[in-house]
């Protein structure tokens, strides 16, 4: 037997794209992927807004603390998707990356949460596509 595929989300603080994008990775691909999140410098808490725009779609995320990204994280995982971390994420040869380009939900209200959270669950269907051809 394989193992899954395993995915780590990355943004500076944890609190917000990082965490929904992991929500919903772990929400749809119902345990056949490895998800974890991790943030180059952790907030305190998550972004309420995130979970609030994440209730609305039936994920909740009220339980989530933001994590500190580690070396073993990166080591851990097959596919790492950062978001606007730039140079503190650390690189390791034969890991695939992806940058996701997005805007940043920190301080924003729910209104402007909305499309991120769309646009966060729009390329999520996508890597689950492509990580997972067979479903």
């Amino acid at each position: 037997m394989t193992l899954p595929p395993s995915v780590l989300f990355v943004c500076v603080h944890n609190a917000g794209r990082s965490q929904m994008a992991a929500a919903f990775l772990a929400h749809l691909a119902d345990g056949r992927i490895e998800v974890r999140s991790a943030g180059s410098a952790p907030a305190g808490q998550v972004n309420p807004a995130a979970v609030a725009a994440m209730r609305e779609v039936g994920i909740d995320m009220s339980a989530q603390v933001p994590k500190v990204l580690t070396t073993e994280a990166v080591q851990a995982s097959d596919v790492v998707i950062t978001m606007g971390c730039g140079d503190t994420c650390p690189v390791f040869p034969g890991k695939r990356y992806l940058d996701w380009q997005l805007d940043d939900p920190a301080g924003q209200g729910l209104e402007a949460v909305r499309p991120i959270r769309e646009e966060i669950e729009h390329r999520v269907r996508a890597l689950i596509a492509e990580l997972l051809p067979e479903s």
